[in-house]
């Protein structure tokens, strides 16, 4: 039966013989190996200063293969041993290479029941199986106030839901907070009870459930009290149960705070995760923060938070007096677990521009019962002004109202508030003054209240001035974005309070402050600068008083990481094997030190053994390797190491065993070294080196395969294999981490898939810029550019194209700058198109491509040329303009032109220089050169050419200035010299022109220039003169001649005559044609935009629709529409209109005109419309005013009246007879009526009455009394109405003296229609005294054509004389509008109207408008 082998890594001991040699032999080696890699770096003193100037054990080199006395004695020891166990070694290595192979054996048969077990657990995952408690509850007896922990474990297909009931009630989380815990972790379901309670005793139970069964487990918790409490003890004795202290719990942090960046006024958190065990709910570690090592205590300002595997401090308003190194202190099992972490704080944005950062750390000292000693700490300047002075602050406790304590600025940083109310509490806050403003407040200080102290804290400070100056600054490297800063202390303290530190960027002006709050140490890490970027610092010292002298600047130092050995590599995979070596291949270490790694070692062993043995002695520069004089059969590993300046660094972690035999198979094998290029946030390049086993033909191409971070499920990228060994992806999901693997392609199939790449995330580094193409402006040399956004001391630019390194090549040349890598071509051509990328090594994988296209090629190539052939650019070719006087000017406008230009004119193929008649100069600074010719004639008709020089440019402008171009330029060169002429006497500078005023009013108007008290201005129309109200006054340089209500007559040419002494000057206007097409438009715009909405107006003749404006007239162009149809004038339909306003009018409306009427006022640019809607009972109201109006007019029109022949006032002699004689008019025929003293007069044979016709009244009085003196009336009247007319009769005796004739007045208002009495039919009888002779009778306004009713004011009496018609006794009500003039001649009246009398009362022709008035 054979024996149980054991593999040699299982092995605990094999014998004391063996365990010796391995021993020395790994002590041998070891030292030879020390003495190999040592070697690397010893080949300087250089660098033997560089690492013992940073503090590192220094490297001993000892001699190789050489021993001591001690150790030849030793070695003769360990022969002899190993003599005398040789045969046993050799025993156990045959043993051991049995052992090997039953194992490797074993393995495989394990790969294969593995596998089958695997498609097991497939298949079985695939049968449905209802819930099973393969681990139920179990029941629990605990003690009052601690907690309790079910747990279960259940399986089933689908995976089962757990639920947890509390007698038979869900259990809720939510409904106790802090109270339940439910988890599921690992397929183990849990309930956690914290701090139980006796009513927490019940049965508790775990449902499991899927869509086949559900299946429960159930268990009872008793809670217990301890005896002595308010319930008995069901257990005889209470046992003592261990107290868990935090300080018990074993605490490893995990993802850790950094150095964080805050401004004023924010907030912030420091957040560190850990894992405690054992994690209890109910006890947290014991953490406790600190700032600048002073214990934190939670506040409003500082909030901290332990528990669930986090510890977080949060600073909920950020000032500067939190900045401070912050550290996290955890006390565990073994002590204590701390991090710290700086944190830095930048002054928010000024309250004024220029303004100081606010003061910090303001403290109360030395408190009494009435005043308080308050101090602070300054704010650091760097680029703002000086600070002045401070004000400060109090405010009561629980106000908000600040009041200041000083008028004017305290120059140090301490101030004694006076004014305290004993036993009151103060806060004091403190503000910064400089030149430029007032900075914001600091953070308040404690409360502090105003009572005498036995003991308080005072502040000392004897000695007056800022410190001195800090002494020399050194900074040295620390990591790739931090400079460590270290200074001497200054010589004079003064009660130094700390330290500012400020840095510069080498070549800026301006400093930047490193840290905002004032730093006790000589030492500071300034964080936050960019890795490559060449600062310089220097230190300030700040007590009471202020700042302190700036120390000297440090020297220049490149932000790089300090120098250290290189990581360890990774990834070591196996390329290929012959049966008697194999090629391995690793990755770069992921930190190089702060060093170029210039040399890689490599060690192996047997599989089977522990004992390293070297490969290389001498350091190899690529990272792949070919180890020769290998067993085959025989399993090996390897390990790598990475020497730099600094040393050889660790090695990496042994690779897997590998082993040697050949490779036979005709697929290639993997490919290698799998790196990454232009990572972005939807793409990246994925780049890799060609297998080194071919197989059974050459590689035709390869396979790229994807996967996320964490996923087996890899997706093949390309379909077909690509030939070259790049690839770029694209559709990433930006933020995602991928992995990558490659498999090569040959006649024979698809490789072995190469080892995984590093994960990747989808994420452009910070900063990332992409390859310029463009041409130098001085060389004109076509060049691509790129400027890193990271960069160190060790870094290089890798030039690539189509990703195959350029390296040497005579078509480019590679100039690097700082941060600036150029690749120039030396003569661009068709071969240099493709794909160029860049590489910045020893960085975050900083790295860009840009593909040069042929029409971007030559794009460049133009410009390039232009650049190595130039000529002087010109803003403006040779041109030319005509100057006052006539003066001829040519000039051209160069876009540059450098004091040393020179340049000549050529006119007809002759060169014309500077002097009589041309004056030539040029002007630097605007690049234009220019020649004026004086006298501009005939002679001066050909080509204009200009030649430039300047420096290597050169150009030339030409200008022909022949034919009609010339002549247009001759005539304007004459005009010109006239128009000078013309302006040495007085002169128009503007000439006519009109402008509409907002009334309408048409303003013709001119300036006028060179003018004097003497100058005369006139006026003329068609040569006829027009002399305005207003004189025009010249000396004001502006005349203007009002156009009122400008219509068609005002058509005409005007003109402006100015003239004296000097001279005399004319201008001119016609307006006509489009000018008076302009001049109504400008009307029109103004008119329109004043246009009132429309208002309806009933007439007897019709309806009438009427807008007002500020003028109107017939020229404009006005559209009247009904129904969007446009409106003709007609004897139904009339248009018409006044100055005031615009109307139409439906005259005899019926139906058919309902509807929506407009008008429109154009201005040629825009139309203004205003509507009515004419329906409805709109239509209904106008119509009914309508025939109400009609009939009155009609009644007026026919009613009695007297027509004319009597007299108002008659004086007659006794014995005389006296005739009283009229015409009457009426249709139908009127009655007549005759009164004395309004008592009817019959006929007799002494008063005789008399009524011929139906037309002639007449009554006659016989010999006449002084009786018959009296009031006489007569009244004709008819259907219609009638009219009433008074006549006052005086009978005198003879022999007397003629009496004064005298009015009578009638007992009511007499009034007629506007129109003047005619001579009457009938002689009058003769009297003495003189007649009154009426005038002729106008038309009644009812007969008028007027686009609105007649109206009058209030009446008055009407005198009996022959004056213009009395006011009507009607008084007329308000009109909603203005009283319209009559848009046509008013016509006279069939009918002759009496000057005087009483009209009949008549309906008043008025209506109420339906639309609301004018506005």
């Amino acid at each position: 039966m054979a024996s149980k082998v054991i593999p040699w890594y299982k092995k605990k001991r094999v014998s004391q013989v063996k365990t010796d040699y391995a021993y020395h032999h790994t002590k041998s080696t070891v030292k030879q190996q020390t003495e190999r890699k040592s070697s690397s770096k010893s080949v300087s003193q250089v660098q033997a200063q560089a690492t013992e100037a940073m503090t590192e054990p220094a490297y001993t080199i000892p001699v190789f293969r050489q021993r001591t006395a001690e150790g030849t004695e030793e070695y003769q020891r360990v022969t002899t041993n190993v003599g005398k166990g040789l045969t046993v070694i050799q025993e156990e290595l045959h043993r051991m290479r049995i052992a090997t192979k039953t194992q490797v054996d074993s393995l495989a048969i394990q790969r294969e029941v593995k596998d089958m077990m695997a498609k097991r657990v497939d298949f079985l995952d695939e049968i449905p199986k209802m819930p099973d408690f393969v681990v139920a509850l179990r029941p629990h007896t605990v003690w009052e106030k601690t907690p309790v922990k079910l747990f279960c474990t259940v399986q089933g297909n689908p995976r089962p839901i757990v639920k947890w009931y509390k007698g038979g009630v869900p259990v809720d989380p939510l409904s106790y907070p802090g109270k339940y815990k439910i988890e599921n972790k690992y397929g183990v379901h849990s309930l956690i009870i914290s701090r139980c309670v006796v009513s927490d005793t019940a049965e508790y139970s775990a449902v499991a459930t899927n869509q086949y069964g559900t299946a429960t487990s159930k268990a009872t918790v008793t809670v217990k009290r301890p005896s002595g409490a308010a319930e008995s003890c069901h257990l005889g004795l209470v046992p003592h149960l261990t107290e868990i202290h935090a300080s018990k719990l074993e605490v490893t942090l995990l993802d850790r705070f950094s150095v964080s960046f805050g401004v004023e006024g924010g907030s912030i958190s420091l957040v560190c995760s850990m894992v405690v065990v054992p994690d209890l709910p109910n006890v947290p570690p014991l953490a406790q923060w600190y700032r600048d090592d002073k214990l934190l205590k939670p506040s409003k300002l500082v909030e901290m938070a332990v528990g669930g595997g986090v510890a977080r401090l949060t600073l909920p308003h950020l000032a500067k007096d939190d900045e401070g190194l912050y550290t996290l202190r955890i006390f565990t099992k073994d002590g204590t677990a701390e991090h710290s972490a700086y944190l830095f704080v930048s002054d928010a944005a000024p309250s004024a521009a220029g303004a100081p950062g606010a003061p910090m750390s303001v403290k109360a000292y030395d408190i009494n019962s009435d005043y308080v000693l308050v101090a602070w700490k300054p704010p650091n300047t760097v680029n703002e002004a000086a600070i002045s002075g401070y004000f400060v602050d109090r405010c009561e406790a629980g106000s908000d109202k600040w009041v200041q304590c000083n008028d004017a600025p305290v120059k140090i940083c301490k101030y004694p508030v006076h004014g305290l109310s004993v036993g009151h509490s103060y806060h004091f806050r403190v503000r910064a003054v400089n030149s430029a403003g007032i900075s914001r407040p600091s953070r308040k200080s404690d409360k502090v209240t105003a009572l005498d102290a036995a003991e308080s804290e005072r502040l000392q400070g004897t000695e007056e001035g800022v410190p001195s100056a800090p002494g020399q600054v050194v900074a040295t490297r620390n990591t790739k974005s931090s400079v460590f800063v270290q200074w001497e202390a200054p010589k004079h303290l003064k009660h130094l309070m700390g330290y500012y530190i400020d840095g510069r960027v080498v070549g800026a002006k301006e400093w930047f402050p490193c840290n905002h709050k004032p730093f006790k140490h000589t030492r500071f890490v300034v964080h936050g600068l960019i890795p490559g970027e060449t600062y310089v610092f220097r230190v300030q010292a700040v007590n009471l008083f202020g700042l302190s002298e700036e120390s000297q600047e440090s020297s220049p130092i490149a932000v790089e990481p300090a120098l250290a050995t290189p990581s360890a590599p990774f990834g070591i995979t196996m390329l290929s094997s012959d049966g008697s070596s194999i090629t391995v291949a690793w990755k770069s270490p992921k930190h190089c030190g702060g060093s170029k790694v210039n040399a890689y070692y490599i060690d192996k062993r047997n599989a089977d053994t522990l004992v390293w043995k070297e490969v290389n002695l001498t350091g190899v520069t690529e990272r792949i390797c070919t180890v020769e004089n290998l067993t085959e059969g025989t399993f090996y590993e390897f390990k790598v190491q990475a020497a730099n300046l600094a040393g050889v660094g660790v090695p990496s972690a042994p690779s897997i065993p590998m082993k040697c035999e050949a490779w036979t198979m005709e697929e290639p094998g993997p490919a290698y070294d799998l790196s990454f290029s232009e990572v972005r946030g939807q793409s990246l390049v994925l780049l890799w080196k060609a297998p080194v086993y071919t197989g059974a033909s050459a590689v035709t191409g390869y396979l790229v395969d994807m996967a996320k971070k964490g996923s087996s499920e890899f997706v093949t990228l390309n379909q077909e294999a690509v030939s070259h060994r790049y690839l770029q992806v694209t559709g990433l999901e930006e933020g995602e981490t991928y992995v990558f693997r490659v498999r090569s392609v040959n006649g024979s199939g698809v490789g072995k898939p190469s080892q995984l790449s590093e994960p990747v995330c989808a994420k452009a580094v910070p900063g990332t810029k992409e390859i310029v193409a463009g041409v130098d402006e001085e060389t004109g040399d076509v060049f691509l550019s790129l400027e890193a956004c990271e960069i160190c001391e060790t870094s290089k630019f890798v030039w690539s194209k189509n990703y195959k390194a350029i390296g040497d090549c005579p078509r480019v040349a590679v100039t690097t700058k700082g941060r600036t890598s150029r690749l120039t071509f030396t003569n661009p051509d068709k071969d240099d198109l493709g794909r160029y990328s860049v590489v910045v090594t020893d960085t975050d994988g900083v790295s860009a491509s840009h593909t040069l296209t042929e029409d971007a090629l030559n794009t460049m190539l133009e410009l390039s040329y232009a650049i190595r052939h130039p000529i002087v650019p010109l803003k403006h070719g040779l041109n030319y303009e005509i100057l006052e006087k006539g003066h001829v000017r040519f000039w051209l406008q160069a876009v540059k032109l450098s004091p040393s230009v020179s340049y000549r004119f050529i006119v007809n193929d002759k060169e014309v220089t500077s002097g009589e008649g041309h004056k030539i100069s040029h002007d630097v600074a605007s690049g234009i050169i220019q020649m004026t010719v004086d006298h501009f004639t005939r002679a001066n008709e050909g080509t204009y050419t200009v030649q430039i020089h300047d420096g290597k440019a050169k150009t030339q402008s030409s200008l022909v200035l022949v034919g009609d171009v010339f002549k247009v330029a001759l005539k304007e060169a004459e005009f010109q010299r006239k128009e000078h002429i013309r302006k040495q006497g007085p002169h128009f500078s503007e000439y006519l022109y009109f402008t509409v005023t907002e009334d309408c009013t048409v303003m013709l108007a001119c300036k006028v220039a060179n003018v004097k008290k003497e100058t005369t201005f006139h006026w003329y129309k068609e040569d006829d003169e027009i002399v305005p109200e207003t004189p025009p006054n010249v000396m004001s340089g502006a005349c203007a001649l009002p156009i009122p209500l400008f219509s068609r007559k005002d058509q005409g040419v005007f003109k402006a005559v100015l003239s004296d002494d000097r001279g005399k000057d004319t201008s001119l206007f016609d307006i006509s044609g489009q000018v008076f097409d302009d001049i109504i438009n400008a009307i029109a715009k103004i008119a329109g935009a004043s246009a009132s909405d429309l208002v309806l107006q009933c007439t007897p003749e019709g309806i009438r629709l009427q807008c007002y404006m500020n003028y109107y007239t017939e020229e404009m162009k006005t559209v009247w529409k009904h129904k969007e149809s446009k409106i003709a004038s007609s004897e139904k339909m009339r248009i018409g209109g006044t100055a005031e306003m615009a109307w139409m009018q439906i005259c005899d409306p019926s139906d058919k005109e309902k509807g929506h009427y407009s008008i429109e006022i154009s201005d040629g640019v825009q139309t203004h419309t205003r509507t009515f809607d004419l329906s409805g009972q709109a239509y209904t109201d106008a119509y009914e005013e309508y025939l109400r109006l009609k009939a009155a007019a009609f009644a007026e029109k026919n009613r009695g009246r007297v027509v004319g022949g009597l007299p108002d006032v008659v004086t007659i002699m006794e014995e005389k007879s006296l005739s009283l004689t009229c015409t009457v008019w009426g249709e139908p025929t009127p009655e007549v009526t005759w009164f004395k003293n309004e008592q009817e007069v019959a006929s007799t044979e002494h008063t005789k009455v008399t009524f011929d016709g139906g037309k002639f009244a007449s009554m006659v009085i016989n010999k006449v009394t002084p009786d018959d003196s009296g009031k006489y009336s007569i009244n004709v009247r008819n259907k219609y109405g009638g009219e009433f007319v008074e006549i006052t009769v005086s009978v005198y005796r003879h022999g007397e003296q003629i009496p004064e004739p005298k009015l009578g007045h009638p007992k009511t208002p007499a009034a007629t229609p506007a129109a003047t009495p005619v001579p009457p039919k009938s002689p009058a009888p003769p009297s003495k005294t003189p007649t009154p002779t009426p005038s002729k009778s106008q038309t009644p306004a009812s007969f008028m054509k007027s686009p609105t009713p007649a109206s009058t004011p209030a009446s008055t009496p009407g005198p009996k004389s022959p004056t213009p018609a009395p006011k009507s006794p009607t008084p007329a009500p308000k009109s909603p509008t203005p009283a319209p003039k009559s848009p046509t001649p008013t016509p006279k009246s069939p009918t002759p109207t009496p000057s005087r009398g009483v009209k009949s009362p008549t309906p008043p022709r008025f209506m109420k408008s339906p639309t609301p008035p004018r506005k």
